[in-house]
């Protein structure tokens, strides 16, 4: 008799649990964390924008991909700071480099994509606020 979960090529049970535990990541980062929650209410206005103007849908994906880019990276720099924690609490310049290397790179990911929420949306802004209708 052959074990059919071991000769699936997809084990769905582990598939199942590994989005448990990446929702649980998730869900934990938006409880516990400021900064995810500031962005998950960014992120939300910006999905609002992105639906109140007549964006092309490669506009459309391009604001998504920034978006979950700036979050997925904000929660890979949580993780930074968190193991760092456990490894000394003290102060200890070269923890304090890692995670200003983190952070870094949230502020890369949020600089990028203000420059690209601002080639989106800034001609559809001017074109609703010259339209006398739409004030």
């Amino acid at each position: 008799m052959v074990d059919t979960n071991k000769s699936m090529i997809f084990n769905f049970r582990k598939l199942i649990k590994s989005f448990k535990v990446a929702f649980t990541g998730l869900w934990i980062g938006v409880k516990e964390e400021n900064t995810i929650r500031i962005g998950v209410v960014i992120a939300f206005f910006v999905i609002l924008f992105m639906f109140f103007f007549p964006l092309t849908h490669q506009e459309r994906a391009i604001i998504v991909l920034c978006v979950f880019l700036v979050l997925s990276i904000e929660l890979m720099n949580t993780q930074v700071e968190r193991v760092t924690n456990l490894i000394d609490k003290n102060h200890n310049e070269e923890i304090k480099k890692i995670k200003d290397l983190a952070a870094g790179a949230v502020l890369m990911a949020i600089i990028g994509t203000a420059i690209v929420g601002i080639f989106i949306f800034t001609p559809y802004v001017i074109e609703f606020f010259s339209c006398p209708g739409n004030l």
